[in-house]
């Protein structure tokens, strides 16, 4: 799909935004970044979705697209990013103390409470990280807001991420916004993300395309990165 601004966007941000470059997948300065792929809200039974079972008709599109779209998306470029030698970040959340104290407000007033040894805490099985690939733990939406990651990225040498997770209108949405305004060239896999409703997934997409990040479909990532083009 070629992500293009919709009817709600007037014809001057079209402009302005339309040229918003492709990234140079294949620089050893670009890194894929694995946002919240965790047990606590990417399965039925945990976290988010405790009281939730797999056949629950409200929360299918969301576990349908999950496990049939982004989560073999992701391997798939973990795979990828992996046999060119790129980084692989991976972030969860995690919370520092049993009690959960040093989460921040936004996480204490929704309940949001991930302890460190739990399943919960734990990413999923089939895109887990590997050898010493960096994990870093927040406890707020933001990756940016509440960690060291500016610092580790810029220890690493990164300027391009490539963002694959979830939720797309939380967590995605706050990083990629944060990165760009860090200066750094921001990605998001069209079929890398997700979020519990179709139509907020598309509509976040098209929000962020063009001005905070380039929206692109996995099969251009993949050229890229193994065709040079």
């Amino acid at each position: 799909m070629e992500w293009k601004k919709d009817g709600h966007v007037d014809h001057l941000t079209n402009e302005l935004y339309d040229d918003f470059d492709e990234g140079d997948y294949r620089s050893p300065d670009a890194a894929l970044l694995c946002i919240d792929l965790q047990y606590y809200d990417c399965a039925p039974g945990y976290g988010f979705f405790k009281d939730i079972t797999r056949d629950d008709e409200q929360y299918s599109y969301y576990f349908d697209r999950l496990e049939d779209t982004v989560l073999p998306t992701v391997k798939k470029l973990q795979d990828l990013f992996r046999n060119a030698g790129q980084e692989v970040i991976h972030v969860k959340m995690e919370s520092l103390t049993r009690d959960g104290r040093d989460r921040s407000a936004g996480h204490k007033r929704i309940g949001c409470h991930v302890v460190k040894g739990t399943r919960e805490a734990e990413f999923m099985d089939e895109i887990a990280p590997e050898g010493d690939e960096v994990i870093i733990t927040k406890t707020a939406s933001g990756v940016f807001n509440s960690t060291n990651i500016d610092y580790v990225l810029r220890n690493l040498g990164i300027r391009q991420l490539v963002v694959v997770g979830v939720l797309t209108n939380e967590c995605i949405d706050t990083t990629v916004r944060d990165g760009a305004d860090r200066g750094y060239h921001m990605t998001i896999v069209e079929e890398g993300v997700a979020t519990t409703s179709e139509e907020i997934n598309a509509f976040t997409l098209s929000i962020l395309n063009g001005v905070y990040a380039k929206v692109l479909p996995y099969e251009k990532i993949r050229r890229s990165l193994e065709e040079g083009r």
